[in-house]
């Protein structure tokens, strides 16, 4: 393919994915006082100023294109790892009629997630759902009602507290959590944290053995 045509393909791949990226990053949890959207943009700065110096380096083996045409391809690359590196899955839970407290998703051994939590709030995930997951679930019923409303997170920018307790069987217990509160206090968190000991099946654990 031409230089040129190669140049606008990949200069518009690039620019779609930096929109799409800048776009998400709105939505990513932050780090203490400083936005996801800022955190997102020093990283992106990161990129562009990286896939310079690696272009650089592929223009002393690839004479064939343009510096620019390269640098777009090298852009457009790590844009894509960089959106498969802030992706989460939207997890749908499923809790019992009239539950309201913690749902505590336990890192588990299981193949595939257990998102219909039981009496105690709890459910299990695998190892990647628990590594990328940071978006707000879906929450609903038994019954089939939608009750996100209810539901309130950790803090105002991060949705899923992470937990770690110590310890059921020599292993340890890590989950992500956040809270269901009643109709009349929504949005209000009611503080329901409590210790996972006596409430999980010891056999899904995790162990990094």
């Amino acid at each position: 393919m031409r230089d040129r045509n190669l140049k606008i393909i990949f200069g518009i791949i690039s620019a779609l994915l930096l929109i799409t990226l800048i776009i998400k990053l709105t939505t990513v949890p932050g780090g203490l006082i400083l936005s996801g959207l800022f955190l997102g943009g020093m990283f992106i700065v990161g990129i562009l100023i990286a896939c310079l110096f690696i272009t650089l380096l592929l223009k002393l083996f690839v004479k064939r294109y343009s510096f620019s045409t390269l640098y777009f391809v090298s852009i457009s690359i790590a844009f894509i790892a960089y959106h498969y590196q802030l992706y989460s899955p939207t997890l749908k839970i499923i809790v019992p009629d009239g539950y309201s407290g913690e749902v505590s998703l336990v890192l588990s051994n299981v193949d595939q997630n257990i998102l219909t939590v039981d009496s105690n709030g709890v459910g299990y995930v695998t190892k990647w759902t628990f590594n990328k997951t940071w978006s707000q679930p879906n929450v609903f019923t038994a019954s089939g009602k939608k009750i996100n409303t209810q539901c309130v997170g950790f803090n105002p920018s991060t949705f899923w507290g992470l937990s770690k307790f110590c310890c059921v069987d020599g292993k340890v217990i890590r989950s992500l959590s956040f809270e269901i509160v009643p109709k009349d206090t929504i949005g209000q968190k009611q503080y329901h944290s409590r210790g996972l000991a006596g409430s999980v099946d010891s056999k899904k654990l995790y162990s990094d053995e």
